[in-house]
């Protein structure tokens, strides 16, 4: 029968009573800190986690998921990519070569990364032929001496479609040594495309698999096949079981897009964590706010504490109406603020642009970003983890004022009272 009196106890106490409207205040400061905290906290959390999944699908728009490294691949590609084909949870494979060169242009000249392709099978590991502005992908055919452009790398070189190009490629001999002079040669510029991605953009170009050897052939340069999986986070594994059934030997020359792309997500990961220690300090703040609510509870409280004690109240059960009282305070203001989070963050589409409207700036300008929306994935692990933490740190926040509660000696208490 004491559970349920400790708990009205408790609940009374959070009511406002004549000369407590200080407390009442900083109780209603308390709930508000936790439930913008948590709610920041999770609307940052799945913005981050949208710009991820954006940054991870422009990359993959052009690296596809794995590459298996084969040098050189001259003609002998296509039996190996018929077999890597026919493995389970490959849906594409197709040949590359590499070549780190300088473009020379209009306007001046440019390091770029030219790459061979056959058009026929890109289309089934890269998203390529759907970013181009100008132009197809399809007009990269063999001895057509055709290039494709990013769009930034070709106004730096100040060309458009149906400019020539001219293709600075260093000699070497077997062995890497320098054979003399670089070659120049001229291609036309075919096509222009814009993946939004930056450094792909800016320094990526594409050729006819075959017109890459006149660039100095498949024994220079990376060069190999381009494998899609079916689903991206499963890719490694996949890739790597289905070039072991192919040829064990060949496994350790597989790069997946986790390596090939390490530096922007490690980038990301340290970004959301630093997010995350900033804005729990928020939550941090209200916490420290439940530990001040309840001590001037506790002081105000002295006299009803020590008749309660009088009354036949255990210490424990002094520190049970505390608890409860604080728990109840942050546990509140942590419901409002998962719930308004988990609104905001599937409503950003709608939430952005109205608080564009108002304060009249744009979040995203197309003129300085590629994403002219803020992108959100909301992540059921993100909700979890938030919520079990705040949820402890509030209950934690009680501990230390329950306890002087139940430090009150009813003697000293009502002797001048």
């Amino acid at each position: 029968m004491r559970r349920p009196v400790s708990l009205f106890v408790g609940l009374r106490y959070l009511r406002a009573s004549k000369g407590s409207g200080f407390v009442s205040f900083v109780t209603f400061a308390s709930v508000v800190g936790v439930s913008l905290g948590v709610a920041t906290l999770i609307v940052v959390l799945s913005v981050m986690n949208g710009f991820e999944a954006e940054l991870r699908d422009r990359l993959l728009g052009l690296t596809s998921h794995a590459s298996l490294l084969v040098e050189p691949i001259a003609g002998e590609w296509e039996p190996l990519a018929d077999q890597l084909a026919a493995q389970p949870g490959v849906t594409g494979v197709a040949p590359f070569v590499e070549h780190e060169v300088m473009v020379t242009g209009v306007d001046g000249m440019s390091a770029a990364i030219v790459t061979g392709i056959v058009p026929a099978y890109e289309q089934s590991v890269s998203r390529v032929h759907q970013a181009m502005l100008l132009g197809q992908m399809s007009d990269l055919q063999p001895a057509s001496d055709n290039i494709v452009l990013g769009r930034v790398l070709a106004r730096k070189l100040g060309v458009a479609v149906g400019d020539r190009v001219g293709i600075l490629v260093p000699r070497f001999l077997v062995g890497g040594q320098s054979e003399g002079g670089p070659r120049l040669i001229s291609f036309v510029v075919s096509g222009v495309f814009e993946l939004g991605v930056q450094d792909h953009d800016s320094v990526r170009a594409f050729v006819n698999f075959q017109d890459a050897a006149r660039l100095g052939g498949t024994e220079q340069g990376d060069s190999g096949l381009r494998i899609l999986s079916q689903e991206v986070f499963t890719a490694p594994k996949r890739v790597r079981a289905a070039v072991a059934e192919v040829d064990p030997a060949l496994v350790a020359s597989v790069r997946d897009w986790t390596e090939q792309n390490a530096s922007y997500f490690r980038a990301i990961k340290i970004e959301k964590l630093i997010m995350a220690l900033l804005l729990s300090l928020i939550i941090g703040v209200a916490a420290f706010n439940i530990v001040a609510t309840l001590v001037m509870v506790v002081n105000e409280k002295r006299g009803g504490i020590a008749i309660l004690r009088t009354m036949g109240f255990s210490r424990r059960e002094v520190i049970a109406v505390f608890v409860l009282q604080g728990t109840l305070i942050g546990w509140f203001g942590a419901i409002v603020g998962i719930t308004s989070g988990v609104w905001l963050a599937l409503n950003i589409d709608t939430v952005a642009p109205a608080l564009e409207r108002v304060l009249g700036f744009q979040f995203m300008p197309a003129d300085l970003y590629y994403l002219t929306s803020l992108p959100a994935e909301l992540q059921l692990g993100d909700v979890v983890g938030i919520s079990v933490t705040v949820l402890l740190l509030t209950s934690l926040a009680t501990i230390y004022p329950a306890l002087r509660a139940a430090s009150v000696h009813p003697a000293e208490v009502l002797r001048y009272e």
